[in-house]
């Protein structure tokens, strides 16, 4: 072990950052350095205990010496025998512990979708016999076990992890310049690579590609704004984590019905919804060829003039979306003049024929009790906090930042109370608009659909939407246990590399997923 300096210029003035390092050797006799502890800025008097302290640690006689394992004191009375080893079991410790079935299971993943065999073609090892489709390997198992930066993996994972002994390879693969720099040659095969898993799918399960669900989220970058350089993609934008003081950038993904992901897309952070839906269209299309397939989609997403090219398109691209509770309104004599249809149990429809489309309106016994059960939650909960906020004797002001907080808490039950405040004092007065109540209650578990899909089944068509909670779960597995956040890079390039790898792992779990509902159902 060692003391590294590492220069860095910073407003003119250059700074001197400390490491301890140690030599690691490593396959064809070269030695590569791994970081133990980060230092920092320290001044020449610090620098020199370390290095007094690194060198008793190092080597304590002043030269090197192999140290007995067993000392001859413990061991006295025993006659010497080469073939027998003396243990003390008391005296022993585990050392060096290190995860091995996670990583044997990433492996087995990562070889029957035949990644291994994709990424050998496209990843040829560098001049230096850098293994970078190992290094990519390396970077995905640890984003699948256990997500971190690259720096902890550098530092800390790989060591304890079983990765070097299952690749038959040392800790050449993880040091810290491959990791980053390893993202740099993925974004180019992207493509080819959702192709080539369109094929596993296929060959795997007997995947069928006929309807594709669609949706889009977000993921924010706790940065200053004012730093991030003209023409970033990072953008203040619609937040979907409750984060819009931060930067952001906006992820597009399309999956099958079991959740197999086909395609995705970084956006930029002030990208609206329904600008994205005609580029996606014309990229499966251009990918994957043109064919009868039917789009699932969110509400908002799709504009009246996408749908008309859809309609319009040959063949027609079909569709089935949510419609906007206006639209709802606009056609709710319509539909109350139309019988009911059992469409499954739980589930009735009622059908609307419409300027070349089919509405759906359908009602869910199972989505109405719960959507039920967190309205009367959210009510009860602001029903007892205003009666709080009334008995409280605070200045007007508060009295509003209280308010606006409960607001913000309960935003569903708030718009069912009616609130009339004194204008000079803190009083004020709340009622429940039962008015309000009675259509909220009418409405919940229903949905208004819209599809070009005219002589489809009903129940059919509520199973294409409900579907849509494949691509929430992909989200949620994204940001959640995969942790896509924090994002430690800088450069726009590595984010969107970084996002790359980390929803591999999200592919990694729709074959677990898939594997295992077929599983089921056999």
């Amino acid at each position: 072990m060692f003391l590294r300096k590492t220069p860095r210029k910073k407003d003119g003035k250059t700074h001197d950052y400390w490491s301890v390092v140690e030599n690691k050797r490593v396959a064809g006799g070269r030695v590569v350095q791994r970081h133990v502890l980060y230092l920092g800025e320290i001044n020449s008097s610090q620098a020199a205990v370390w290095r007094k302290a690194i060198e008793v640690l190092d080597d304590d006689a002043g030269h090197p010496r192999t140290l007995a394992l067993f000392p001859e004191d413990r061991c006295a009375g025993i006659a010497p025998d080469t073939s027998v080893v003396q243990l003390r079991l008391s005296d022993m410790r585990l050392c060096r512990p290190r995860q091995w079935g996670a990583c044997w299971l990433a492996g087995q993943l990562w070889r029957e979708l035949e990644l291994d065999r994709f990424w050998a073609d496209r990843l040829p090892p560098s001049r230096k016999g850098t293994q970078w489709d190992q290094v990519l390997q390396v970077l995905v198992s640890y984003r699948l076990i256990a997500p971190g930066s690259e720096w902890k993996l550098h530092r800390d994972w790989f060591g304890k992890s079983a990765m070097a002994d299952l690749l038959e390879a040392d800790f050449g693969l993880a040091e810290a310049h491959k990791l980053y720099a390893c993202h740099d040659l993925l974004l180019r095969h992207k493509a080819d690579l959702f192709s080539h898993l369109m094929a596993r799918w296929r060959d795997l399960f007997g995947a069928n590609f006929d309807v594709l669900l669609y949706d889009l989220t977000s993921t924010y970058f706790e940065i200053n704004a004012s730093e991030v350089a003209e023409g970033d993609k990072r953008r203040h934008g619609y937040s979907r984590d409750k984060r819009p003081d931060c930067p952001q950038v906006v992820i597009a993904l399309v999956v099958t019905t079991d959740g197999l992901p086909l395609a995705y897309e970084v956006l930029p952070g002030n990208t609206a919804d329904c600008t994205t839906l005609r580029m996606f269209l014309a990229r499966i299309e251009r990918q994957y060829g043109r064919a009868r397939r039917v789009w699932v989609m969110d509400r908002g997403i799709p504009t009246e003039a996408v749908l008309a090219e859809m309609r319009g398109s040959d063949p027609p691209v079909q569709y089935l979306v949510g419609t906007p509770k206006g639209r709802l309104s606009r056609l709710e004599k319509q539909l109350l003049t139309k019988p009911w249809q059992k469409a499954r149990a739980g589930v009735q429809v009622k059908l609307l024929a419409e300027d070349d489309e089919l509405y759906v309106y359908a009602e869910s016994v199972d989505r109405a009790s719960k959507e039920r059960a967190m309205r009367s939650r959210q009510l009860k909960w602001l029903w007892k906090r205003l009666r709080e906020l009334a008995a409280m004797e605070i200045p007007r002001e508060e009295m509003l930042m209280k308010l606006g907080a409960a607001r913000s808490r309960a935003p569903t039950a708030w718009r069912l109370v009616d609130i009339e405040m004194d204008k000079e004092s803190s009083m004020f007065v709340y009622t429940l608009n039962r008015q309000k109540l009675r259509r909220i209650r009418r409405r919940e578990g229903r949905y208004l659909l819209r599809t070009n899909l005219t002589e489809n089944d009903p129940a059919l068509l509520w199973q294409y939407y409900t579907q849509l909670v494949a691509v929430e779960e992909a989200f949620k597995n994204l940001k959640g246990d995969l942790a896509i956040r924090p994002v430690f890079h800088q450069e726009e390039r590595r984010i969107e590399a970084h996002i790359f790898i980390a929803s591999w792992p999200t592919v990694c779990r729709s074959r677990c997923s898939v594997a295992c509902m077929r599983w089921r159902q056999d």
